[in-house]
């Protein structure tokens, strides 16, 4: 992962076209709510931070000056399987260190469906270091010069300090939690520079990958972590990180159609394969490995990152695959930047633009960090800010990805449904169906003075207002 993006873009809030989502009729439309609308905001100044509102919104037949977002649940579009973070092997280590009532408590906090948690539905880890390890290694490091064909010497040891058992408590608060697994470099004897940054992934040891894969994921589920899904190769065209590989589109489309696909289908797992994983500016990757006849049978999705390239990107290869499922997995905070500026960016491109462009998961990078952004590897990420800093004897911080992901995680459930929603050039929104019937708005007020505005739904209107910059998800 490299923190190389800092303009932005403007929000994609298009509507999919006609054949894209589903029209309900009349009758499986639900009146709204009696009890009205409960919000919860956040602000750039932090004087609200995910605050419920002590007065709910009432719909009614007038409608107030300004915008109106029109809801409009007969549209339908992606089912979605969650929102969270990264949960690199530096968090897991920060995690294990806390004492166990601390850790407990916190974790509940993050996963957790209560009143006061934040209920983190998705997580991605990474197979073997991320550069946000304290140390680089693979489940097969071996002496330079020696190889390892079999996998004779392949252990899972290196996460079973900290991160396995992190993620048996996480997944005893959460038994559902979708984990994605991503690797940022093979071991280094399979690589065409016998080394961890950088280089090509050898062709003779493509099979041997191959089941790399199969054995981490069948480690995991021996060890009570179930593997929902992995991406081919994180960042595949940053080969400067380290970890890191360059793995071209024509390379991932001939390793999943010839190598991985069949391991998974031999070994009989179900575990879901996406490709690229990687910048919004490249979606002729993701196409080009989906249009590969061989691999394009095993490839549920594709996955992106938004350092480059605007994320309407993401609706051009869904429009292409329609029937292939697209993920949002990555995006820094900096430690340098502030909490207002992330704040407004990160909700209208990820939260809001990500899921409007058809993802079904958004994730940010990184859950924990120390306050000096640490650990990381030599070479590593020196700037990356967690959702959360712990530090000494404990100290806990949330920062502005621990808000921006809340205002989705704790009120759209996995199995909620993306609805219509209509903007007018201001106050980008996104709106969901939840599991139960209930309806969830997530909106930014990307202006800079307050705006007042309508929410109507089934021909009636609630006033809302916003600050300028601030965040809100309302509920009913």
């Amino acid at each position: 992962m490299k923190p190389t993006r800092t303009a932005r873009h403007l929000v994609g809030l298009g509507l999919a076209t006609c054949s894209a989502f589903m029209l309900l009729p009349a009758h499986a439309q639900r009146p709204p709510a009696k009890g009205g609308i409960t919000a919860w905001v956040t602000t750039p100044d932090q004087s609200q931070q995910l605050r419920q509102q002590p007065a709910p919104l009432a719909f009614g037949k007038a409608s107030p000056a300004g915008a109106v977002i029109e809801i409009n649940d007969s549209q339908r579009f992606q089912t979605m399987d969650g929102f969270g973070y990264c949960l690199t092997g530096g968090s897991a280590e920060l995690l294990h260190a806390l004492s166990a009532p601390a850790r407990a408590k916190l974790l509940r906090e993050l996963f957790g469906t209560g009143p006061g948690d934040i209920g983190v539905s998705y997580l991605r880890l990474s197979i073997g270091a991320s550069d946000l390890d304290a140390t680089v290694f693979s489940y097969d490091d071996l002496p330079a010069g020696q190889t390892d064909p079999t996998l004779a010497h392949f252990s899972l040891a290196p996460d079973e300090k900290h991160l396995i058992p992190v993620l048996k408590e996480i997944l005893a608060i959460n038994p559902k939690i979708k984990l994605l697994g991503s690797p940022w470099s093979p071991p280094t004897w399979m690589k065409t520079n016998d080394a961890s940054k950088g280089g090509s992934l050898k062709p003779e040891y493509y099979g041997a990958y191959a089941q790399y894969f199969v054995k981490y994921i069948k480690g995991m589920k021996a060890a009570g972590i179930p593997i929902d899904a992995i991406t081919v190769q994180n960042e595949p065209l940053h080969p400067g990180n380290n970890p890191s590989l360059l793995m071209l589109a024509e390379q991932q489309a001939e390793f999943i159609g010839q190598h991985l696909g069949p391991a998974f289908q031999k070994a009989g797992l179900k575990t879901k394969i996406i490709c690229y994983d990687h910048n919004a500016d490249k979606p002729e990757y993701p196409l080009m490995v989906l249009g590969n006849a061989q691999a394009n049978p095993f490839v549920d999705g594709s996955a992106f990152h938004l350092y480059a390239g605007p994320i309407e990107a993401l609706s051009k290869v869904h429009d292409a695959y329609p029937s292939k499922n697209v993920y949002f997995t990555e995006q820094w905070t900096g430690s340098k930047t502030t909490f207002a500026s992330n704040l407004d960016w990160h909700v209208q491109q990820l939260e809001i633009g990500a899921p409007r462009n058809w993802a079904k998961a958004v994730l940010e990078w990184n859950l924990a960090a120390d306050p000096n952004q640490n650990p990381h590897t030599p070479g590593g990420c020196t700037e990356c800010l967690g959702a959360i800093t712990l530090g000494p004897d404990g100290q806990l911080t949330r920062n502005v990805a621990y808000y921006t992901v809340a205002h989705s995680s704790k009120f759209v459930r996995p199995g909620a449904v993306r609805i219509g929603s209509t903007s007018q050039g201001v106050l980008p929104n996104v709106a969901y169906r939840t599991p139960s019937g209930g309806h969830v708005l997530v909106v930014v007020n990307d202006q800079t003075s307050p705006q007042t505005f309508g929410l109507r739904y089934q021909g009636q209107t609630a006033a809302a207002t916003l600050p300028a910059g601030a965040v809100a998800t309302y509920v009913w």
